[in-house]
């Protein structure tokens, strides 16, 4: 077991391996332990899914400005092969609560562990200022899943939107939330923060949810998170995020969508699933641009407001831009 001490030069931690984080508790890199299998033949990706290298003036500002405010971004703890251009207009998808998870979702690579009631109780302050410095006028806070906190970290949740809206009241603000496993309370502490989008990933077919999330996430438990937030909030918009190329049927991509506007949400990501690491889910299909212009067709036929569907799409990809109802901008610019 590898020890990551924040006082000495880091070590580089290979992926599916325990190390000890900063903070003193276990966690494995990558979210997935090394399955032991060789490296394998490299998976060519098709001319679609070249995204550019992140550099720039930008991305180089945004850097020095979440290490200096001691964030973390979904962007980078994901491996988001859009954090070139995000980053490079000056926006980022900020990650509370830490960068380790207490679930394991097979397809994704944010680090996996149980961080025993920690919290940075500076974080909300600290977002909030980083908001500030950076000029934005839209933010997306995301986090890991705290299912070792009574509440499932909604109280801090709400103190960083909070937080952010006193320092930057005309910033809009969307939450991407865990489930807290479906406990209306804490899906109302969010709710009543001061909000403008409220989403919640869905994330595959409902057929695939037990083979590709954590099992005790849920697709049935899902969609009730989001039909409780539509409810309860009906002013706000509901937001979800569903990944193509694991395996799924046309059929049951077109019932996920009915079964999501049923729950009267709002907003549809559709993106490429890429593995992240040789332990992850592998790619079933690369799914060709067109065919993810005609599940837009299909999604906005079906009445939401708005359906951003292209290979990179990622759940808070240009999400300033969603309400545009041009597929925030893709094959325009």
């Amino acid at each position: 077991m590898r020890t990551e001490n924040k006082h000495q030069k880091k070590t580089i931690i290979p992926n599916g391996e325990k190390y000890i984080t900063s903070e003193g508790f276990s966690a494995i890199k990558n979210g997935i332990k090394n399955n032991g299998s060789d490296v394998g033949t490299k998976v060519i990706k098709p001319r679609w899914l070249r995204a550019k290298f992140p550099a720039g003036i930008g991305f180089s500002f945004v850097r020095q400005t979440v290490k200096n405010h001691k964030l973390s971004t979904v962007c980078e703890e994901s491996m988001c092969p859009n954090i070139g251009e995000c980053w490079n207009h000056g926006t980022a998808t900020f990650m509370i609560m830490g960068s380790v998870c207490t679930r394991a979702c097979r397809f994704c690579a944010v680090d996996t562990g149980n961080p025993n009631g920690w919290l940075d109780k500076k974080e909300p302050s600290n977002i909030a200022q980083a908001v500030k410095l950076m000029k934005l006028s839209y933010v997306v806070i995301t986090s890991v899943d705290r299912d070792d906190l009574d509440d499932g970290g909604a109280k801090h949740f709400s103190d960083c939107i909070h937080s952010i809206k006193k320092e930057n009241s005309s910033v809009g603000v969307e939450a991407l939330t865990p489930d807290f496993e479906g406990v209306t309370s804490n899906i109302k502490i969010v709710l009543e923060s001061g909000l403008d989008v409220f989403a919640q990933n869905i994330e595959t077919v409902e057929r695939l949810t037990h083979f590709v999330r954590d099992p005790r996430a849920g697709y049935q438990q899902t969609i009730n998170v989001l039909t409780y937030a539509k409810q309860y909030k009906p002013n706000i918009l509901t937001k979800t995020s569903l990944m193509l190329g694991l395996g799924e049927t046309h059929s049951e991509i077109i019932q996920t969508m009915d079964d999501l506007r049923d729950a009267n949400v709002d907003v549809l990501t559709i993106g490429q699933y890429l593995s992240p690491t040789k332990n992850h889910l592998k790619i079933e299909r690369f799914v060709p641009p067109d065919e993810f212009e005609n599940y837009r067709q299909e999604g906005l036929k079906r009445g939401f407001l708005e359906v951003v569907a292209g290979p990179l799409v990622r759940s808070s990809y240009r999400a300033d831009k969603v309400l545009h109802k041009n597929n925030v901008g893709l094959g325009i610019d």
